[in-house]
């Protein structure tokens, strides 16, 4: 029966459909809903449902479904080569380099200008875990720019420069080796938009010449050649599935500190407020503060006020009593 309790884990229904090659998640729920899938001989046709598809015999229109076992490689993309499952002018792709039987896609993205190491698999659970910015697994790149970034700019790139999505910053950046005319960083990212590095760089003066990934985690490029790829270990994905932590992204030192600065002279501002303090004469109590405790201040005020009432009623009644005497 669909559902039923095993030592196994149960997955749902239109997961299982998917990852066995029938079609995309969608499409699966749709198949179910017209009838078409049978579980261990009973046609099911409610989405939800969950099962066990090491158990369980499983068919479409009649045609038991093979079971994918979860596949992991690690693939030193090189340039020109783009990251995407579905490119409408035909250019080689990632997949394209794998064997051509597997229902693969990648996890995260390099530009087709980028290089280095990028992770396929069909194991959709972990491409969420690793991509998503909220688990904050590190990237390291090796980035060569044109001329040689002072101390400063080096800086600039930890502590955060504006790109058009906002306020960006590498978790890391370090000078790794100095060239004849270009230099080559060492940048870490947890978060990474689009050409991120390319567009941090350029704010700050230096032109990316070429940019290689060489780490996802734990994870490192190693000596795989461009081009070439290899399977994980399962040693490998144990210490991926590790490494993403929810908890790592809010470890980051910040981005939510910048928002709030302080000077030499004592001051300081908060993102969102209405007034900058510029000198070191804000003291506790003080009137500088009141947006930090509104109901508190509020309080006060209506107290005068009721006191300011009291006294224009006894007065008034003062007033009527000498113009009856």
């Amino acid at each position: 029966m669909p559902g039923s309790s095993s030592s196994s884990p149960l997955v749902r229904l239109h997961k299982v459909l998917a990852e066995a090659g029938i079609g995309s998640r969608r499409k699966c729920e749709e198949i179910i809903q017209e009838g078409r899938v049978e579980v261990d001989g009973e046609f099911v046709t409610e989405l939800g449902t969950s099962v066990d598809p090491s158990t369980q015999k499983i068919t479409v229109d009649g045609n038991r479904i093979r079971t994918r076992r979860k596949q992991y490689f690690v693939l030193n993309k090189p340039v020109g080569v783009v990251s995407t499952n579905f490119d409408q002018e035909g250019r080689t792709r990632v997949v394209d380099l794998l064997p051509p039987d597997e229902r693969l896609f990648t996890i995260g993205r390099l530009d087709r200008q980028s290089e280095g190491l990028i992770i396929v698999t069909n194991d959709g659970e972990l491409a969420n875990v690793l991509a998503h910015p909220r688990y904050g697994v590190p990237k390291t790149y090796h980035v060569e720019v044109a001329g040689v970034p002072s101390v400063e700019e080096i800086k600039m790139m930890r502590s955060g420069v504006y790109i058009a999505e906002g306020m960006v910053r590498a978790e890391e950046c370090r000078l790794k080796r100095k060239l004849k005319k270009s230099a080559i960083l060492e940048v870490v990212l947890r978060e990474g938009k689009n050409r991120e590095i390319r567009r941090m760089m350029a704010k700050v003066g230096h032109k990316v010449l070429r940019l290689k990934r060489v780490a996802i985690g734990p994870l490192k490029l190693g000596e795989v050649p461009a081009g070439a790829f290899r399977e994980l270990t399962p040693s490998e994905v144990k210490s991926l599935r590790a490494s993403a932590s929810p908890d790592a992204a809010s470890a980051k030192p910040p981005k939510r500190k910048s928002a709030t600065r302080s000077s030499s002279s004592g001051g300081s501002f908060q993102a969102g407020g209405k007034r900058v303090t510029k000198k070191g004469a804000v003291a506790r109590g003080g009137k500088k503060k009141k947006k930090k405790a509104p109901t508190k201040s509020a309080q006060p005020t209506e107290s005068r006020r009721g006191q300011g009432r009291a006294v224009k009623q006894k007065k008034a009644s003062r007033d009527k009593q000498m113009r009856r005497k």
